[in-house]
């Protein structure tokens, strides 16, 4: 939460800032109301007051970076994507619980660990049901890496040789060359009796 607080809201073409605005005004609307309905859920915005005020901000679509605590993996906030500067803290008491957590999803784009002991670390990203998995990083991205989701985050890859599926289709074709047509037992089969002659 410290390190959140020192994040700059402004001008994205300020090298200084951490965070710009948003797409749109629906989408700022979308995410105050993700951000109501966390309320209505129980859930405690604890960094963050939506969107702010003052200089610099009359013009633009802001939202503050924003952390919500004290929340179920039934709220709305935890079950949609928000698509904004939001961070959704949920809690758990074992890995076990942890994973069960982070696969009750519709969605699977990416997920990450973090921890200090890589091969545990690593057993958990095996774990996961996401196309990408980030351990002790996040967002790599590589054109040899592939790129996609699980789930309903998408169908296919992109990048790496399995990008190349999605622009090819495989094709079977089997040339026979041991003899005429009455040497074929499929030619009865299929076209009835062979020609004599």
């Amino acid at each position: 939460m410290e390190r959140a607080k020192t994040l700059k809201l402004g001008d994205p073409l300020d090298p200084a800032t951490d965070v710009g605005p948003v797409i749109s005004a629906g989408q700022q609307d979308r995410i105050l109301g993700y951000l109501a309905s966390a309320r209505e859920d129980g859930a405690t915005i604890a960094l963050g007051s939506g969107a702010p005020q003052g200089p610099g901000f009359e013009v633009g679509n802001w939202v503050e970076p924003t952390i919500v605590t004290d929340v179920t993996n039934e709220a709305r906030i935890a079950r949609e994507e928000v698509f904004g500067p939001v961070l959704t803290v949920l809690t758990y008491d074992s890995v076990d619980e942890a994973v069960a957590l982070a696969n009750d999803t519709d969605y699977g784009l990416s997920a990450g660990v973090w921890g200090r002991d890589e091969q545990r670390a690593l057993a958990v990203a095996r774990r996961l049901d996401a196309g990408m998995v980030y351990v002790n990083d996040w967002h790599v991205i590589h054109p040899d890496y592939p790129f996609g989701g699980f789930k309903q985050s998408g169908l296919g890859r992109e990048g790496g040789p399995h990008a190349l599926d999605a622009y090819t289709e495989q094709k079977f074709i089997s040339l026979a060359r041991s003899g005429g047509l009455a040497d074929r037992a499929a030619f009865a089969l299929v076209l009835g009796t062979p020609p004599t002659s």
